[in-house]
């Protein structure tokens, strides 16, 4: 007996329009991704032809030690279509949170996207995975939560990690960690893995990782620990619009004090952005509104391994890389000031030698006498 045909899927474009949005939306999609892709202007027509030709990707999204602020970010994006893509965009087949079905429906709806799409759909893992006591602290329809991603990888093409549970364990993991709660990539070894860490990560990073897939038929370029390199190659620190105050050396001293009500730095009220890998000073959450650091509280380093166990939120790090092993905020602020001094010291000579020789040059021409100098 012959198998049944695999149903053709919608493409990207098709399944958009269904939805109700024009090409014209389609297109500001596809620009609005590229842009929050890295990419430049000439591939956002690349962008559009592939979303335009190819048929929704079949994901399974598995949910385990967590609280769903991943999909919660995610299907609060700014942007509509982004917001449609975990419910309808990418065919999702599976995910506790948001499918209708439940119990065995559920479950024969994993196994046929898992057979079906065999080497062709894509993980989403959202949670970490309890290894101790052999994974009792987390069951699903009477499989613990290893077993269920070990089964679901093998046929993946591919496995995305969305937030800090996923990549680092996170909170489940701090000491001193009673569930043995663990990583994705210290379990599965043999799949490509993306991070895409947060607590949570912002939507548009989510969204823009499945884009860049749909559209190259490959993961992003990656950092040395598996994050996209578009999303996560600077600090906080480096697009923060507070780091003006740090290299002054200007600081609050507390949430309440004259100085923080100016804005200047949180790093001595324990902000991590100096230490923290993310694009939140440069995306911002809430419709592009704001980030923690912009509402008055310190980057709390949630897209970095082991942040709970990294010392109280409100208690600044003593030294952080960058700027020597030495180096502190109250060193760096007191360089600031004397490099900030010695070069409006230079300035200051340099503008009155050269007002001084062009004195000098009119009074050669005959343009002015030594008197009108004097006065």
């Amino acid at each position: 007996m012959n198998k049944p045909e695999t149903p053709r899927r919608d493409t990207y474009l098709e399944s958009i329009i269904k939805q109700g949005y024009s090409r014209r939306d389609f297109m500001k999609f596809a620009t609005f991704m590229a842009a929050y892709m890295g990419l430049e202007n000439s591939m956002i027509g690349q962008v559009a032809a592939k979303l335009e030709s190819t048929p929704r990707l079949p994901v399974i999204w598995l949910h385990f030690q967590e609280c769903t602020c991943c999909s919660e970010s995610f299907i609060r994006s700014d942007h509509p279509i982004v917001a449609d893509i975990i419910l309808d965009k990418i065919s999702l087949d599976y995910t506790e949170t948001l499918m209708a079905a439940s119990g065995h429906q559920a479950e024969a709806a994993r196994y046929k996207t898992m057979e079906d799409y065999h080497g062709k759909y894509v993980l989403c893992v959202e949670g970490s995975v309890p290894t101790g006591d052999d994974g009792v602290y987390c069951c699903i329809a009477g499989k613990t939560a290893i077993d269920h991603l070990k089964e679901a990888a093998e046929g993946a093409a591919a496995i995305i990690a969305w937030g800090s549970c996923a990549c680092n364990g996170c909170v489940q993991s701090a000491y001193p960690n009673p569930t043995k709660a663990t990583p994705i990539h210290k379990i599965i070894k043999n799949k490509p893995i993306v991070k895409v860490p947060g607590c949570p990560p912002i939507g548009e990073v989510m969204a823009g990782v499945i884009v860049h897939y749909v559209t190259f038929g490959r993961l992003p370029e990656l950092d040395r620990i598996g994050r996209p390199k578009a999303f996560y190659a600077k600090r906080v620190h480096d697009s923060c619009y507070r780091r003006p105050y740090y290299d002054a050396g200007l600081f609050a001293e507390s949430f309440d004090d004259e100085n923080a009500k100016k804005g200047y730095c949180l790093y001595k009220l324990g902000c991590r952005g100096p230490m923290t890998y993310n694009a939140c000073g440069s995306m911002r959450w809430n419709n592009g509104v704001s980030f923690p650091i912009q509402s008055g509280h310190g980057c709390i380093g949630c897209s970095e391994s082991k942040f709970w166990d990294n010392g109280p939120f409100y208690e600044r790090m003593s030294r952080f890389p960058g700027f020597g092993i030495e180096s502190n905020a109250d060193k760096i602020g007191v360089t600031a000031a004397g490099v900030v001094g010695a070069g409006i010291a230079a300035h200051a000579i340099i503008a009155t030698g050269s007002k001084r020789k062009q004195v000098l040059d009119r009074i050669q021409r005959g343009k002015i006498n030594e008197e009108q100098v004097d006065t």
